[in-house]
C-alpha cells in the first residue's frame, strides 16, 4: 500500500531502528515509546488488523507471534514479564491502519492503563 507508514519501513524507504526481522515480519523501535523497551512487530505485507493477518490464514499469525516472543526474548522482557498490545480500529486507538503488535516491557505495567 503506497501510503502506509509501514509497508515504506518494511520496504527501507523509510528509516527505523528495527531489532528483528524474518521473511515475513520485522521488528523496530517505537519513535514516541510509552515504557522502557517498546517494539513493534510488523507482518511485512499490508494486513490492516490482527483480523485480516489471521484471515491470511495461521502460519501468518503463528509467525507474528514467534517474532513477538523472540523479540521479548531478545530484549530480555521473558525474565520479568511484558505486555502485548494490538489495537483493531479507530475506536480502539488504532492509528496506523497496518497490523502491529506493540511489545511493552522494562517496568511494571499498570491495569488498567494510563
Amino acid at each position: 500500500m503506497s501510503d502506509c507508514l509501514f509497508c515504506a519501513i518494511a520496504a527501507g524507504e523509510i528509516p527505523a531502528d528495527v531489532v528483528y526481522e524474518t521473511e515475513t515480519t520485522m521488528a523496530f523501535r517505537d519513535v514516541n515509546p510509552q515504557a522502557p523497551t517498546h517494539i513493534l512487530v510488523i507482518p511485512r505485507t499490508h494486513q490492516e488488523n490482527v483480523a485480516e493477518v489471521v484471515q491470511a490464514g495461521n502460519a501468518s499469525a503463528g509467525e507474528l507471534m514467534a517474532t513477538v516472543t523472540a523479540v521479548a526474548k531478545a530484549a530480555g522482557l521473558d525474565t520479568h514479564g511484558y505486555r502485548i498490545v494490538s489495537n483493531t480500529g479507530a475506536s480502539a486507538g488504532q492509528s496506523v491502519f497496518h497490523c502491529h503488535i506493540h511489545v511493552l516491557g522494562g517496568r511494571t505495567m499498570q491495569w488498567p492503563p494510563g
